[in-house]
């Protein structure tokens, strides 16, 4: 018989993410109606070991489904990847008297919800980074919202573009993975799109394309980079030496973490912080809840953690086929 599950402790970790706080109001309303105390730990595992919380009743997750961020704070904890902090973020666990850990973040944070576990402290991981690079599951929390938000920026840029028949060059998010990029490079109609997925071969991803975009009569012309396929300044160099154009660069930055969720992101965050609690009272624990599709499932962490996802490159088969022609 499994232990009855009587408190649980919430976190965030790593980068913030728009539907965070959805995650955590479901993961409260759910403990709450199955008769379990909730505790928010604050500035994720750097708070676990410090005893930075407060606790949470339903009213505390009241109005907090529409707000970007989180409001329990988000750290990176270079203790807690010490033995030392681990065995401290335990200690406050048991200080606490918490029968298990709900984490919300990315691979940083289930990497270390997976120590907790190997320490005995039942935890479950929820999905939530505007990279969408969780090997295990197909969506993560914030992807959407950030995409709208690249794309609404985009869409402003390109009427000034426009006007002044432009090449411009956005810079969006992602250190190691291209899916932000190429989403909203097909969203915003983009001439290019690099993405570290894929090796950059300057004239015939860039240069090439903006060549038959003016032969096709058009004269501004916008070019979408993950960060991680290089830097926007370094290419607009490159486009600026190759072929004359004074490229304009904005890099979008922090406003893509920013902003209330979009309602997908919110439903998606909802659904997986009741399965979240639901594996933790069902004497289900140490899982990542993940979508697979369209449903909300949960995968033994251990396994999780060594998922990797193809990346669709079927995607970029779309963007160059809408791309190469006359628009």
């Amino acid at each position: 018989m499994e232990k009855t599950i009587k408190r649980i402790g919430i976190l965030t970790s790593g980068g913030d993410a728009p539907g965070m706080n959805a995650a955590v109001r479901a993961v409260v309303r759910t403990a709450l109606s199955c008769g379990v105390e909730c505790v928010g730990i604050r500035r994720g595992y750097n708070g676990l070991i410090s005893g930075d919380f407060i606790r949470m009743d339903a009213g505390s997750v009241s109005h907090i489904i529409e707000k970007g961020g989180t409001v329990l704070y988000t750290a990176r904890s270079e203790e807690f990847m010490t033995e030392e902090g681990q065995v401290k973020a335990v200690a406050t666990c048991k200080l606490l008297g918490l029968d298990g850990v709900v984490a919300i973040g990315g691979d940083g944070t289930f990497r270390g919800a997976l120590a907790l576990a190997r320490h005995g402290i039942p935890v479950v991981g929820i999905p939530a980074t505007i990279d969408n690079d969780i090997g295990c599951s197909q969506y993560t929390i914030g992807f959407d919202t950030a995409c709208n938000t690249a794309v609404d920026a985009i869409d402003m840029l390109r009427d000034t573009m426009q006007s002044h028949e432009r090449c411009s060059l956005v810079e969006v998010m992602g250190r190691q993975a291209g899916y932000l990029a190429l989403y909203v490079g097909i969203a915003t109609g983009a001439t290019a799109v690099l993405i570290p997925e894929r090796t950059v071969d300057l004239e015939r991803d860039v240069i090439e394309k903006i060549r038959q975009a003016r032969l096709s009569g058009r004269t501004h012309y916008m070019v979408v980079v993950a960060e991680g396929a290089g830097s926007a300044f370094d290419i607009a160099a490159q486009i600026k030496a190759g072929i004359g154009l004074d490229p304009r660069v904005t890099v979008l930055g922090h406003i893509q973490r920013g902003g209330s969720p979009s309602s997908r992101d919110r439903e998606t965050a909802t659904r997986m912080g009741y399965q979240a609690v639901q594996c933790l009272v069902n004497g289900n624990p140490n899982r990542v809840i993940a979508t697979k599709d369209g449903k909300v499932v949960d995968i033994d962490i251990e396994e999780a953690l060594t998922m990797v996802k193809p990346f669709p490159m079927d995607r970029y088969n779309v963007l160059e086929a809408v791309t190469s022609h006359n628009h």
